[in-house]
């Protein structure tokens, strides 16, 4: 292991960076930071998983899985539940809902 370290072939930042990406395209920062600290990266690598584009991918998320614009309050917090599930904090969560009337023109 270590030999394989030393010639930069096995990398723990590289395994919590790709592991980040792949987990990017369906998955909200908390949960990209749960499943990184389930899989025993440090908290120093989880740190620097930041949550940069994570309006644009919980509206692409929603966009993807409900193609007709929100209408109803029950629809609304269908939502809203689907999206925390996937570990997206409320403020995103609420901007992303909010965005989500305009589906159609988009």
């Amino acid at each position: 292991m270590r030999e394989l370290e030393s010639k930069k072939q096995l990398s723990n930042e590289r395994f919590a960076e790709a592991r980040a990406r792949s987990l990017a395209r369906k998955y909200g920062a908390r949960h990209i930071r749960q499943d990184l600290k389930s899989k025993g990266v440090s908290d120093e690598m989880i740190s620097k998983v930041s949550s940069a584009n994570e309006l644009e991918r919980a509206r692409a998320i929603l966009k993807r899985k409900y193609h007709a614009p929100v209408s109803s309050r029950e629809e609304h917090a269908r939502r809203a539940r689907f999206l925390q599930s996937r570990g997206f904090s409320y403020d995103t969560i609420r901007s992303a809902l909010s965005s989500s009337t305009n589906f159609s023109e988009e």
